[in-house]
This record gives C-alpha cells, structure tokens and sequence, in this order.
C-alpha cells in the first residue's frame, strides 16, 4: 500500500515515515503543496496523509484540487488546527478522516486501518454476491467456482466501482484515478473494458446511466 505524506515538520515526518514503513507501508515524503500537487499526477497512491499548515499550498487547497478533478485517493488530515470550524472545512475539502494533533502514532494507525476496512484498499477477496467473489491482489472473478483472470485495467475499474458502490461514476472519474499519470484513454476504451467485465461478472452488477457514468449495484 503507497502512502503520501506531506507534512513539513521534520522531525514528526521523519517520525511517521518510520512509523508507517515498520507497518509495511511504502510511504513518499513531501513537505510543501506544491510539492504534493506535482507528485500527486506522476504516481498513484492508496491513501494520503496530510498536514494542513505547509507551504505554498495548504492541505485544504490541495485535497480541494484533487477533488475537483475527481481524483478520490483517501485522505487523513492531521493538525493542530482543532475547532469544529477546522474540522468541518476538512471534511468540505473532501477529507476521509480528521486527526487532531497531538496524537499517538497508535491511533493513527487504527485510522489508516478503518479507511482500508470500509474502502477495502487491501481486501484480498471482495464479496460480490453470495456465488461471486473479486481477489483484488490476483486480478480474478470467482464467479460460481469459475475463475477468471481480469487484464490490469479492467481489475482496476472493477476495484474501482466497487469502493464507490451504489455511486454514479463518470469516465472522467475512471480516467482520473485509474490514469492519473498516463495517456487518458478514449470513451469506446473504456466502454470496451466495462462490457468486458460484465461478460464474466454479469451484466446486472454494473449499470451505466445514459449520459453520465457506471454505477456498480452493491447486491
């Protein structure tokens, strides 16, 4: 699992880098905004940790811009910014989690662990249906004990559309987190990969809306 933290007090980042990585995370360091928002685009990550007080851009500022172009990576703030006027912006910005400082590395750990529990970041098998079931680390369907291996992209948008169940998601959103820092596919490419997974899925779990996007139907 990769991790982004920016955090621009040396020595607490230093501190959960170690802390994080002795977890066996794969953790990239960064100590400004700006710094963020350019290595944001060139690799993709599984989760972000952010302090909201860096320079020349702020943690709020950068999770808005990811959220406006639709790049939905989960994200942690920690700061010591601690009022309910804080926390509500955090969440506005589009923040997953709000960690106020100080805090115990412990605890940041239980919430890194709950994110991946709800988002199933690290599900070895996902549960479709009571007969079919998604290994998310080996790319295949299990659909009635029969298996079937998924092409990188197409396990990707699967993944995908399931940690969003239940949620309209464009072809902009898919191209956005699924080819964050490659050439952004055309929509027939796309359209291909969603019949693909619907011929060994099924075609009632991924339903597309006329104009707008897919919605996976969490059964």
């Amino acid at each position: 699992m990769k991790i982004l933290l920016l955090e621009d007090d040396l020595i607490l980042n230093e501190i959960i880098e170690e802390f994080l990585q002795e977890l066996g995370y794969e953790v990239t360091c960064v100590f400004d905004g700006m710094q963020a928002s350019e290595i944001i685009y060139e690799n993709p990550f599984d989760l972000l940790i952010l302090d909201v007080n860096v320079p020349t851009l702020t943690g709020f500022e950068f999770l808005k811009n990811l959220r406006d172009n639709e790049i939905t990576t989960p994200a942690i703030f920690i700061t010591s910014l601690n009022s309910v006027e804080d926390v509500e912006e955090g969440f506005k910005s589009g923040a997953d989690d709000y960690l106020k400082k100080p805090f115990e590395l412990k605890e940041l750990e239980l919430r890194i662990n709950n994110i991946k529990r709800l988002l199933h970041l690290e599900d070895e098998e996902i549960e479709i249906s009571k007969d079919i079931k998604f290994n998310s680390k080996l790319n295949y369907i299990n659909n009635n004990s029969i298996k079937t291996k998924l092409p990188l992209k197409e396990a990707q948008i699967l993944k995908y559309l399931i940690n969003n169940a239940n949620r309209c998601i464009s072809q902009d959103e898919l191209s956005s987190n699924i080819w964050s820092y490659e050439t952004s596919p055309t929509s027939s490419t796309i359209r291909t990969y969603i019949k693909n997974i619907r011929k060994v899925l099924g075609e009632e779990f991924i339903e597309t809306i006329k104009g707008v996007g897919y919605r996976f139907n969490k059964k």
